[in-house]
């Protein structure tokens, strides 16, 4: 499994959640919500600490990493982050 993050992605990280040089951004499971994969799940984003790292991908000397215990949801999945143009919010594709 891999994290691809787009360019516009990224900028948006450090305007929206003014993600700084050395930090870590974390893509967590949440309970409720819609998701293409798992039924009643969705995916949530936070600025936050590793502390058991099941995948990771650093860009721009900020990691973006999901915990090895919510590996389960993306069921075999790559991530690919990038923005709704319209919406200006992060948009989820999951790639097999």
């Amino acid at each position: 499994m891999q994290i691809i993050i787009s360019n516009d992605a990224l900028d948006w990280f450090k305007k929206e959640m003014e993600v700084m040089h050395g930090e870590a951004v974390r893509f967590f499971v949440r309970y409720g919500g819609s998701s293409k994969l798992q039924p009643g799940f969705s995916l949530g984003v936070t600025k936050d600490q590793p502390r058991e790292i099941g995948v990771q991908l650093e860009r721009d000397h900020v990691v973006y990493f999901i915990e090895k215990n919510d590996i389960w949801y993306f069921d075999e999945h790559n991530l690919e982050v990038s923005v709704n143009d319209d919406l200006h919010e992060l948009e989820y594709s999951y790639i097999k």
